[in-house]
């Protein structure tokens, strides 16, 4: 994400983010993801924000990469003992580097027209067999929220498209409303996926 009115909004409010209780979809998600990845297995955490969901990976036995565009968020996760860094999307270039890809609400700030090859290098940067966890709002169209952050919406099948012409398949879908850093009532999904 290369947005600077995004990150400059998340970086205003990283402790007000990380007061935010994840959703019992967005738990369930998380323990299912990390229960079907062997021990020690390298998960790249796209987005990591406060880095909550790479101290349970490292707490289970995972080495989780955790990487955001905001500085706050990765000095946050920094501050859990873990080696954040400061990435955008666009950066992840690697082959088969990750046993897993936790993105949870972090691709929804790319640009529709950005999407389809950030996906496909994700797809890339797994092993075979690899896992891919993505959290996005429902709707249509782009645009930006109360706080400034720019937002892309999809419907699932949009979402299953583009994933399964990276070369995904489609394992769990689950969806839910719930209520995010604007304060608003958002549709959501998660999404399940294995190279």
């Amino acid at each position: 994400m290369t947005d600077a009115e995004t990150i400059a909004a998340y970086d205003a409010r990283a402790r007000d983010y990380a007061r935010l209780i994840g959703t019992e979809g967005e738990v369930r998600s998380l323990r299912d993801f990390i229960d079907a990845l062997p021990k020690e297995a390298r998960v790249l955490d796209l987005g990591c924000g406060p880095g909550h969901a790479s101290a349970e990976m490292a707490r289970k036995g995972l080495l989780p990469d955790p990487v955001d565009a905001s500085t706050a968020m990765v000095d946050m996760t920094r501050e859990k003992g873990l080696a954040a860094r400061l990435a955008r999307f666009e950066d992840i270039q690697g082959e088969g580097d990750y046993h897993g890809i936790w993105a949870n609400f972090s691709l929804l700030h790319a640009r529709r027209d950005q999407f389809p090859e950030l996906i496909a290098a994700l797809h890339r940067a797994l092993v075979p067999g690899g896992l891919l966890h993505i959290g996005m709002k429902l709707g249509e169209g782009e645009q930006r929220d109360a706080l400034g952050r720019f937002y892309t919406y999809y419907t699932i099948p949009e979402l299953t498209g583009i994933l399964g012409a990276a070369g995904f398949a489609i394992t769990s879908i689950t969806t839910g409303v719930g209520k995010g850093l604007a304060g608003t009532l958002d549709p959501w999904c998660l999404i399940g996926a294995q190279r």
